[in-house]
């Protein structure tokens, strides 16, 4: 990965072009770039997009709601929706440099920081994105592994009763969870998981439609918890310290819900042209994040309404529910599936970096960039790709297995990224692009933005290590139960 930070750093420099190591073969139609043609849509980037964005932390937001109450907690998931399609949208007019039609394409967010912020910002950001990527690996394989338990202990409260203790190892599941990836993992590029996404897309729909459906049906019935306009009562629910608390993990994880800027410009380099991929990205961005904002409002608000001030950490895998149970089982299939595609899109950003750089520095060895064709020449198999995504599947599921806490120490992770990634880097580009003047009024406006962005990042990031510590305390290794 170091020399594809200095690969990038190069371009930054000298303003020459250096082509990636891996262009189309011959006989294919090529894009301007001499790569394979690319075919993607604003449908197919929509999808990557939302099952980037829409995991299972959509099932989280009552909790959330319930910490802010009804006034903050609606306005501050459309604040964040607001600024992620904003920021995003700077993000994408970064792909190429110079014109948006024709200019040098950057392959990478890292790609593009260097062309316009040059080689010092370049270290930062992929210290930055690649070890929040690495990081929502681990946290998709504990919370794969939380959902498919949850569907025997589904089946467990159901035979046996409420009070029964249904609890469940976690490791089994992490081990199928890994073998999985393994296997989705060799497939070489986001071209190739378009088809992934759109299924897991259909799945964050799927299982999100059956939590806010079955909260209206809860609200509906009248069985409902206490709502307060300001969530949890000091006193009542929680103490003084616990509130403050809680309100900055809350905050803090409507803001990184949204966030998928770490892999947008991946993304943007599957789309297609004409139109410009700028273009094309803006719809799907704007698709992406009404569509994510929409069933956001709708599971926060309605699970709010639902348990009031007592709504659970996840109202499918916490059991806010018990039946049907059979409608619950397949809901925590689905976050299962789901989580499979998604652990893959927050992947190939990592398995590219770290086999562009081997391929540049090793072009013509057969290890690193030999394809040799399997199923009647439809699949190729490259041994750098089969033992190197291999090895970074397990390595991450080892992760999950040893830390079962690591979503803390992710919640804090996705704290420290939030606002380089999705704020801090789009807002210096766009002002270095656009020449936006010194302490202008557009350029106040800018860096006033970036920085309440940095506060609510630092206050979640300290909220998250009182987190940790507090699992800390509790943790038993290879003892987990969910």
């Amino acid at each position: 990965m170091t020399q594809d930070l200095e690969l990038a750093a190069r371009r930054a420099d000298d303003g020459a072009y250096y082509p990636p190591p891996q262009p189309g073969a011959g006989g294919e139609d090529l894009d301007d770039d001499g790569r394979k043609k690319r075919t993607g849509t604003v449908w197919t980037a929509s999808a990557h997009i939302i099952t980037a964005v829409i995991g299972s932390g959509v099932l989280s937001l009552a909790w959330s709601t319930a910490q802010l109450g009804w006034v903050v907690g609606p306005v501050t998931l459309m604040i964040f929706a607001f600024i992620t399609y904003y920021t995003s949208s700077l993000l994408a007019d970064c792909y190429r440099s110079g014109d948006q039609a024709t200019g040098k394409r950057n392959y990478t967010y890292m790609d593009a920081v260097a062309a316009y912020l040059g080689r010092w910002q370049v270290w930062s950001c992929g210290i930055f994105q690649y070890v929040n990527l690495v990081g929502t690996a681990v946290g998709y394989t504990i919370t794969a592994s939380i959902s498919a338990a949850a569907v025997h202990k589904a089946n467990c409260f159901h035979k046996n009763g409420h009070a029964a203790d249904c609890s469940q190892y976690d490791t089994m599941y992490m081990v199928v969870f890994g073998i999985v990836q393994i296997f989705f993992s060799q497939l070489p590029n986001f071209s190739d998981l378009a088809w992934l996404s759109i299924l897991a897309a259909i799945m964050s729909f799927t299982y999100s439609t059956i939590a806010v459906g079955l909260s209206l049906a809860r609200t509906i019935s009248g069985s409902t918890g206490k709502t307060t306009l300001t969530g949890t009562e000091v006193g009542v629910d929680v103490n003084s310290a616990e509130k403050i608390w809680t309100a900055l993990q809350a905050l803090g994880n409507i803001a990184f819900a949204y966030s998928y800027s770490m892999i947008l410009i991946e993304i943007q380099d599957t789309v297609k042209s004409p139109p410009a991929e700028n273009k094309t990205m803006k719809k799907a961005t704007l698709l992406g994040v009404s569509t994510t904002t929409a069933f956001y409002m709708l599971a926060g608000c309605l699970g709010y309404s639902a348990f009031g001030n007592a709504a659970p950490g996840n109202i499918l895998t916490g059991f806010g529910f018990y039946e049907p149970y059979w409608l619950i089982d397949f809901a925590n299939v689905c976050i299962v599936v789901h989580l499979v595609g998604a652990y893959q899109v927050f992947s190939q950003p990592i398995f590219a970096a770290v086999e562009t750089e081997l391929a540049t520095r090793w072009p013509n060895s057969k290890f690193v960039t030999g394809e040799h064709p399997l199923v009647a020449g439809r699949f190729n198999v490259n041994m750098l790709r089969l033992t190197w995504r291999t090895v970074f599947v397990v390595v991450s599921t080892v992760l999950a297995i040893v830390m079962p806490f690591f979503n803390d120490i992710l919640g804090f992770l996705g704290a420290i990224g939030f606002w380089p990634l999705t704020v801090y880097y789009p807002v210096e580009m766009y002002i270095k692009q656009r020449r936006i003047q010194k302490f202008s009024t557009k350029w106040l406006a800018l860096e006033a933005l970036s920085f309440l962005c940095f506060l609510v990042s630092l206050a979640s990031a300290v909220a998250s290590i009182e987190g940790v510590t507090e699992s800390l305390k509790h943790y038993v290794p290879f003892k987990t139960k969910s």
